[in-house]
């Protein structure tokens, strides 16, 4: 076995109230994959990432977060086939099922998404993924077009086009999202997503009636004056991947770019907001 398949795990330990919050900024960073455990979260780097870097911004995260980590090597591990051994589906009400192509059917709600997620986020378990799903259904696709900046799996421009969206530009700085969205996709029988590698430079596009944008406030704040120009007037900025706390923040920064909240959603630690410009 070539040294480039194997890991580092950092063990992770926090209070339980802390995981979901850490982990959606663990996410973030050239992480493998992660599980949680009693005393927190594993998190996998493979061999071939800058450790040193690494752990700079988790002493960063450590000014934020009450969390210790020791970290040890592993040998490389089937990830699949143990995603595969935990993943569920997941269900928002009526409106939406997410599952894997080895799950049954979910004949009990109006749109069903198959997600096979590889190592990209987005499977409708976090908290933000689910809020984005929710306040989908409030909001008319029909022959809309749309952009989903930091499309992950592409869990949300498949069901944008399930709702009916004419035009969908996706796009996420991670190769395995891009790469796992155009699988996600076909598997759905998706074919109107234009997926992009890369950042919003790359979007040249503009008039778009809905984006969505479940990333993180950074991100999102950093991004406003561009979305701004990119959306239609009258158009729909709906957004998450930010807590509770930072939210009155971001409508702050919102309303400079001309954008009114709409309507507010909360989940666990996490917010979620839809602001029309």
């Amino acid at each position: 076995m070539h040294s480039g398949s194997d890991y580092c795990r950092y063990c992770i330990t926090t209070p339980a109230r802390y995981v979901e919050i850490l982990l959606a900024f663990l996410s973030e960073l050239p992480f493998a994959g992660f599980e949680e455990t009693t005393a927190g979260l594993n998190a996998y780097l493979p061999s071939a990432k800058d450790e040193r870097a690494l752990e700079a911004q988790l002493q960063e995260l450590q000014q934020q977060f009450p969390f210790q980590y020791k970290k040890e090597r592993i040998a490389y591990r089937n990830w699949n086939a143990e995603w595969e051994a935990n993943f569920q589906p997941v269900q928002v009400d009526n409106f939406c099922g997410i599952r894997a192509d080895f799950h049954a059917l979910m004949t009990q709600v109006k749109h069903e998404i198959i997600i096979n997620p590889k190592m990209a986020f987005g499977t409708g378990h976090h908290d933000t993924t689910y809020m984005m799903i929710h306040a989908m259904r409030d909001i008319p696709f029909t022959g809309a077009k749309i952009l989903d900046y930091g499309t992950g799996t592409g869990i949300l421009a498949i069901l944008a086009a399930k709702l009916g969206a004419f035009i969908i530009d996706a796009v996420d700085i991670e190769r395995e999202a891009y790469d796992n969205t155009l699988e996600n996709a076909q598997i759905n029988n998706v074919d109107n997503i234009q997926m992009y590698h890369g950042t919003l430079d790359n979007i040249l596009d503009s008039g778009y009636d809905v984006v969505l944008a479940n990333i993180n406030r950074n991100v999102i704040i950093d991004s406003l004056p561009v979305l701004a120009d990119k959306i239609r007037r009258n158009g729909v900025l709906l957004l998450s991947g930010v807590l509770k706390e930072d939210a009155p923040v971001l409508e702050t920064f919102a309303d400079d770019f001309r954008f009114t909240v709409d309507e507010r959603y909360y989940r666990g630690e996490w917010a979620c907001l839809k602001l029309l410009k």
